[in-house]
């Protein structure tokens, strides 16, 4: 049987905060939720606006630097993998497919418009680097464990 590829990069707004909690052993998880703003040309040749919504997870130290630093309406970029889980709730199946991110990328620079004004660049996560290839002021979240890091020591 041939090898399966499964890997999803979305860049939207965040509909709401992100939620983070802590499952019973320990580990932290955020849930937060994308819209994505396509066009398309309708039969009638009118282009027409629709939004579709992603629901996505980050988990361990990821998870809780989006928790941190994202905020509603925010710009970001995730890429990750697509997951489908089930359960039964009240008697009845349900489902859904949501996005497990592996990396987030912070789009819009410090506090960005949506955040209510701006910030100083130290204000970016510890954990983060400038991203090679891509606008001065996006951001990359790598887990680098759990070592303090001295602002000092980051050169942008």
């Amino acid at each position: 049987m041939a090898r399966s590829f499964n890997q999803v990069t979305l860049m939207g707004n965040l509909t709401r905060d992100p939620e983070l909690r802590t499952t019973p052993n320990g580990q932290s998880v955020c849930s937060f939720s994308l819209a994505l703003n396509r066009s398309y040309k309708g039969a009638d040749g009118n282009w027409t606006e629709a939004t579709d919504f992603i629901d996505v997870v980050a988990w361990a130290a990821l998870g809780e630097r989006v928790a941190q630093y994202l905020t509603k309406g925010r710009p970001a970029l995730v890429s990750g993998r697509l997951q489908s889980r089930s359960w039964e709730q009240d008697g009845q199946k349900r489902s859904k497919v949501e996005v497990v991110a592996q990396d987030v990328t912070f789009l819009g620079g410090g506090g960005g418009a949506q955040a209510g004004g701006d910030e100083p660049a130290t204000s970016v996560p510890v954990a983060a680097k400038k991203s090679s290839g891509k606008k001065s002021d996006d951001v990359v979240i790598e887990d680098i464990g759990d070592e303090p890091i001295n602002l000092d020591d980051i050169p942008f």
